[in-house]
């Protein structure tokens, strides 16, 4: 049995326990996202990795089968920056040599039905970008000088959304 005065301390225990494990799980050991990754096309059908930079740098990026399970998120394509992304926009060919970046792991053929995830980060981990999670036939959808990325609303909501290139550039940090 427990006694009258015993119970609001444990009540403030528990809920201190409570308090304690949430934020835990909500504080793991993530790279801070000072960057937004997008995709594109080329008027001749290349994919192009669109990456703006907010205010630090960016040095890479990797592309991945998206997947729940960490050990399933094989990498089908990465690129190593000739020089850190400073602050504003960059582009590159992800399936052609691209001037300033160096493939790292030549990109393998996108295969339908699949989700894939773009990411950008850097090599010590102090940075990365958000990512942008997109099928074969989203990429097919894109015409030049749009951009898909994923933003997220003013109320936290996640969802993936295609603006011209001039709209990326000027909204994509706005959530950051």
């Amino acid at each position: 049995m427990w006694s009258t005065t015993l119970r609001p301390v444990f009540r403030r225990f528990a809920g201190a326990v409570v308090v304690g494990v949430a934020l835990a799980a909500t504080s793991g050991c993530t790279v801070p996202i000072d960057a937004v990754a997008g995709i594109s096309v080329t008027s001749d059908g290349h994919l192009i990795g669109v990456m703006m930079v907010c205010g630090h740098k960016i040095d890479g990026a990797v592309l991945y089968v998206e997947s729940a399970d960490v050990d399933k998120q094989v990498t089908v394509g990465s690129w190593t920056a000739d020089r850190p992304l400073t602050p504003g926009l960059a582009t590159w060919t992800l399936d052609a040599p691209a001037s300033g970046w160096r493939a790292t792991k030549s990109l393998a053929p996108l295969k339908s039905k699949t989700i894939y995830a773009l990411y950008g980060g850097t090599k010590d981990n102090s940075w990365s970008s958000s990512s942008v999670s997109f099928t074969q036939a989203d990429r097919d959808r894109l015409t030049p000088g749009k951009v898909r990325y994923d933003s997220v609303s003013d109320n936290g909501f996640e969802s993936a959304i295609t603006v011209s290139m001039a709209e990326f550039k000027t909204r994509a940090c706005q959530n950051m």
